[in-house]
């Protein structure tokens, strides 16, 4: 009897784990209802969504990342704060989300993240040094992987992860995480290639991703600065008057803009 129930514990335990494998991208990808940007629509060669606002011609051009429950119709806040500060602003959607065609994932995304930028920089005008990468939650895993292959002039990261595996490992205990999660986003190796210069900022009691992650990635980054908010969440950290204070210090405002 307790071999027979043994086996049946191994079975079902094995079916859990197959199950989640299967429905992994749903867990990873929670993406919204699509709905439309009101920023300039623009689309690359091979059909990859991104908007774009311009500012000036030397100024510099922050490129978001969003995080997993985002699309391009809740940037425009954004583009507005940093258009205030002088700065243009451009997103690029991930394949699945919103009307962006393809298949969501690790793989897709930093395809349609390179294509945005080959776009910007070779259809839309942009030079590559006013490039800022700038990553928020899942994004930050974007942002990095870009950075490492020499994009962007600064980086931005907001809610960092060192990997996905990180994350979810805590909350799934029970589970295998890192033999079955297929989107790894492992910002920790690809750290020490990223050369330019990075503002870290997480809050201390992110309910999400623990600041620990955020703090263990700042120290794999050769040239970065590290801000800690105090009495913020995941989701409202970026609202802050003192990040705010950070990315200008960190961006520098253009002359007329103090």
């Amino acid at each position: 009897m307790l071999l027979v129930a043994s086996v049946t514990v191994l079975v079902a335990y094995g079916g859990l784990c197959a199950f989640m494998y299967r429905v992994q991208d749903q867990l990873v990808f929670p993406r919204p209802p699509p709905a439309r940007p009101t920023l300039p629509v623009h689309r690359t060669a091979e059909g990859h969504v991104l908007v774009y606002r311009p500012a000036a011609p030397d100024a510099k051009v922050v490129v978001y990342f969003h995080g997993n429950g985002e699309q391009l119709a809740g940037t425009s806040w954004l583009a507005s704060r940093f258009a205030e500060r002088g700065f243009g602003f451009a997103a690029i959607e991930y394949p699945g989300y919103g009307d962006a065609p393809g298949s969501v994932g690790e793989a897709s995304i930093l395809a349609a993240a390179e294509a945005g930028l080959v776009h910007l920089t070779s259809v839309l005008g942009v030079r590559r040094e006013q490039l800022v990468l700038f990553g928020q939650s899942l994004g930050t895993g974007v942002a990095v992987a870009l950075a490492a292959k020499g994009w962007g002039a600064q980086v931005l990261l907001v809610s960092p992860y060192t990997s996905l595996p990180d994350v979810a490992a805590p909350a799934f205990w029970f589970l295998p995480v890192r033999l079955l999660l297929k989107h790894r986003f492992d910002s920790t190796a690809r750290a020490g290639d990223v050369k330019q210069p990075a503002l870290v900022i997480h809050s201390k009691a992110d309910e999400v991703i623990p600041v620990a992650l955020g703090q263990a990635l700042h120290a794999k980054l050769p040239n970065a600065s590290l801000v800690l908010v105090d009495r913020a969440q995941h989701n409202d950290v970026i609202d802050r008057g003192e990040v705010w204070t950070a990315i200008d210090t960190f961006l520098g405002r253009p002359v007329g803009r103090e």
